[in-house]
């Protein structure tokens, strides 16, 4: 194999030119692609650093994921830098064999735990893929999503504060004219206070918070609660800026996300069940379980003499 300096000139990116091609889904009425030189197989090495051979499947792995994580464009000049990242990626990595760093324990804890959440993603995506709804499972779903889709949809801001008497405050400070969103800035202690209130689109039932939601429904589009408005959080005081009734898609547009939804509970009955039969045993000097209300609650048994 040549030795060359780094970073390598762009012959490389012959190599990584053709990943983007070999891995999109093509119609089944595409046309035949034209002949052209033979791509270099997946599991050829790509490179040999300091007599260690680093496949062209690695390469095309980091390329890819590098691609998705800066959302840029295959190009020439983008295979390049990919390319010098991944060369720095092994170089250093030596280094950290070299030092005996792979013996320090937090770094095998680290390892094993992304060799565990790589297999669990695979395990998921096997087992999403077996996972194939009918139509009429679909259309079940698609109905709900007209329904949730058909709802009312509100754009609000609030001022969420400890008592009554400071709500009262700042509905008078507002009817001074005062702006709603400096005094959420300056009165609010609920997460969004720095965004002035702003709760940006919900529907009723996304709010699991009927006293919210009830006085938001009979505000008009640019008005604020005149009263304050007590929940399980504290006290509010509510500005509505504007409505909206969104129309859902059609069937055939809705269909991925619909697949996606139903692939997503069915994965969480599986996985209920796989923790269902697991075999769990736990180091009770380092666990320590919860009784549950009925164990607390239930006598103990007599001593036998």
């Amino acid at each position: 194999m040549k030795t060359a300096p780094l970073p390598l000139i762009l012959s490389v990116a012959l190599a990584a030119g053709a990943l983007q091609a070999a891995d999109e889904p093509k119609p089944a009425d595409a046309p035949a692609p034209a002949p052209t030189a033979a791509a270099p197989a997946a599991d050829v090495p790509l490179a040999t650093v300091n007599g260690v051979a680093y496949s062209l499947d690695m390469f095309r792995m980091f390329y890819v994921e590098r691609l998705q994580q800066t959302q840029a464009q295959d190009s020439p000049e983008i295979q390049q830098q990919v390319f010098n990242e991944f060369i720095n990626l092994v170089v250093t990595s030596q280094q950290a064999q070299a030092l005996k760093l792979t013996e320090r324990h937090d770094l095998q804890v680290a390892l094993d735990l992304q060799r565990l959440q790589l297999l669990s993603t695979a395990a998921l995506q096997a087992m999403a893929q077996e996972i194939k709804p009918t139509d009429e499972e679909l259309k079940k779903g698609y109905d709900d999503l007209v329904k949730l889709t058909g709802e009312t949809q509100y754009k609000a801001r609030h001022i969420l504060v400890k008592d009554e008497a400071e709500a009262k405050k700042v509905i008078a400070a507002l009817d001074k004219g005062g702006d709603f969103a400096e005094l959420a800035k300056k009165h609010s202690t609920g997460p969004n206070a720095k965004a002035g209130g702003e709760l940006g689109w919900f529907t009723a039932s996304q709010l699991d918070n009927k006293p919210f939601s009830d006085a938001v429904a009979g505000l008009k589009q640019g008005t604020y609660t005149k009263t304050p408005v007590n929940t399980k959080f504290g006290w509010h005081v509510i500005l509505l800026d504007d409505t909206r009734t969104t129309q859902p898609p059609n069937f055939d547009e809705a269909k991925p996300q619909l697949i996606a939804a139903y692939q997503r509970a069915k994965l969480g009955e599986k996985l209920g069940e796989l923790r269902k039969v697991a075999k769990l045993e736990l180091n009770e000097a380092v666990v320590k379980l919860k009784e549950t209300p009925a164990e607390a609650a239930a006598p103990a048994e007599p001593e036998k003499k």
